[in-house]
């Protein structure tokens, strides 16, 4: 007798095989059959003709420091997502020695916009070694399956401590990392992460220690990373670091690699077209390169207490390096506003905010005078009122002691192009972010957004194509195992969901980090069922339950 049977749905099976009736049968935490005419079962699911397809697979999230005090890794759980991928950018907190830790979680509440609180009191450092990490999270339990990538910036820093935002890394000090990449592989790494980005700045604009390495020790770690046949290199690529680079670490280590973030700049906009091309270039070449792209727009809620969109601007470098007491006078002063002007005037092939007043918005006043603005952009304000619209902002920012809330659209803003990435054949689509940058906006949701928007509302592409890209192509591309696709025998990671209303909610706020501080998350809309390793983790009303269970497992095996 099998433990479930879902039947009666339309299964997508991750393939991109077209929808066909039927059901699959569960048994042991695995999928025994599927069909129809399944036999018996301890218990069944009427899907009443809803969509069955594998759970989404989230391979680029940064939940690297959640996981220790949350094993549901809230919002993911609740919306669609049955494994995860750690580790991105290679912004991890392992390895790392206990002298370190503070400049860890410092660096992460610039990088990837944190609270140092919520890491101060969240974080349990029962670990110091990567495998010891991997056991940590391990023994405290799972509600999702997780894998991990090995980062470069922690590495860095536990052979180098705080010279590794400073220099160049020694031969000795290579070999020293290589030691720990090879170590991390071998106890169940999934790859090695980096980045070269150059909006990737720890505390005070000090950049993150994998921006200061040569490519001789981006070589040599890759190669490490690939010397048992596993591995994936996953990079988020600065303005520096090539396709062709990039190309000959994928030859020289014989491993795939994802490189990220290819988000559509409405003023640059072949920029992220010129680098598939040249992706495609390599793959026809043999070689096995991905684009990762996203499809969700970029959008970020901020303060000028820390206003992530500008800080890749190398003239908003003052007010990065100045104590936070300082920053009414740095905006104040007309030279720093005449620097970002002139550089804003300025092309620039990746940097987040472009000048695009139009698409930066008045979100939140804390002056009652002021409320009446909110909702509308700075642009249209600033031509209002007849000022330049970095004034009017910095203006109104000042006026409110710092607590002005505003809200941008980055980047993805143009529909049309991103339609053409998303089915561009070397493209990955991913880029949720879930786990970081948790007060600017929150897209741990992309997969349903991609299921709603592109797929019923835009019909840019079939429902059979968007399961497969959330599921058994982020598996082969991983190198997951028998996860990702409805086959007998792979893992029953299942989703059941309505596709005539699948889709996210709108954000909002919520309290449930450590201390009681908060964070943005979506709701999931149309999702009737989530299953873990054959455990129901989402109910029928599509709300996260089993908190008393633990049902995900750490993936430490990977296919070459």
């Amino acid at each position: 007798m099998h433990d479930l049977i879902i039947d009666n749905a339309l299964v997508c099976d991750g393939t991109g095989a077209p929808l066909r009736p039927g059901g699959i049968a569960v048994a042991d935490g695995r999928i025994a059959a599927a069909g129809k005419d399944l036999g018996a079962a301890r218990e069944r699911v009427d899907a009443r003709g809803l969509v069955l397809a594998p759970g989404i697979i989230d391979a680029h999230t940064h939940f690297d420091a959640q996981i220790t005090w949350d094993r549901w890794l809230a919002p993911s759980s609740a919306l669609g997502v049955t494994t995860a991928v750690i580790g991105n950018c290679g912004f991890t907190i392992a390895p790392c020695r206990p002298a370190d830790r503070d400049l860890t979680m410092r660096n992460l509440t610039h990088v990837e916009g944190m609270s140092l609180d919520v890491l101060r009191q969240g974080i349990q450092w029962d670990f110091q070694g990567f495998p010891e990490y991997l056991d940590a999270i391990e023994r405290r339990g799972l509600g999702l399956n997780v894998a991990a990538f090995v980062g470069h910036s922690s590495i860095r820093t536990f052979v180098m401590g705080a010279d590794a935002h400073r220099r160049a890394a020694t031969g000795d000090e290579v070999a020293q990392m290589r030691d720990l990449v090879r170590g991390a592989m071998r106890c169940g790494a999934i790859g090695f992460a980096t980045s070269t980005a150059g909006q990737h700045n720890g505390e005070a604009g000090i950049p993150m220690p994998s921006r200061l390495a040569a490519p001789e020790e981006l070589g040599a770690l890759v190669k490490a990373m690939g010397e048992g046949g596993t591995g994936v290199f996953m990079l988020t690529k600065g303005g520096g670091t090539s396709i062709g680079f990039l190309e000959q670490l994928a030859a020289d280590s014989g491993r795939p690699v994802v490189v990220a973030a290819l988000l559509h700049n409405s003023t640059n906009p072949d920029a992220t077209f010129e680098d598939l091309r040249d992706i495609a270039a390599a793959q026809a070449r043999g070689r096995r390169l991905w684009g990762q792209v996203s499809c969700c727009p970029l959008t970020n809620d901020f303060t000028l207490r820390s206003p992530y969109p500008f800080e890749g601007l190398e003239a908003w470098r003052p007010a990065m390096e100045a104590p936070q007491e300082r920053l009414p006078a740095i905006y104040a002063d007309k030279q720093f506003r005449a620097a970002i002007r002139d550089e804003l005037m300025r092309p620039a092939k990746v940097r987040l905010f472009n000048g695009e007043w139009h698409k930066l918005d008045l979100l939140e006043a804390k002056r009652p005078e002021h409320r009446a603005l909110e909702g509308r952009s700075i642009g249209e304000l600033a031509k209002e009122a007849g000022e330049d619209p970095l004034d009017f902002m910095l203006d109104l920012a000042l006026a409110e002691g710092l607590d002005t809330i505003f809200t941008a659209v980055l980047l993805n803003s143009d529909e049309e192009a991103v339609g053409r990435m998303l089915n561009d054949p070397h493209a990955n689509i991913a880029l949720s972010d879930a786990g970081a940058h948790l007060t600017f906006f929150c897209d741990a949701g992309f997969g349903l957004h991609l299921l709603g928007r592109w797929v019923r509302e835009l019909e840019v592409m079939s429902l059979e194509r968007a399961v497969h890209h959330l599921t058994g192509r982020q598996a082969a591309i991983y190198g997951i195992p028998q996860r990702g696709t409805l086959r007998p025998g792979n893992a029953a990671d299942l989703m059941l969901f309505d596709p005539a209303t699948v889709g996210r909610g709108e954000a909002r706020r919520v309290h449930d980090l450590p201390g009681g501080a908060p964070r943005l998350t979506t709701p999931a809309k149309g999702l009737h069922g989530v299953w873990v390793n054959g455990a129901r983790i989402v109910a029928e009303d599509g709300k996260r339950i089993g908190d008393a269970m633990s049902s995900g497992r750490l993936l430490r095996r990977f296919l070459a």
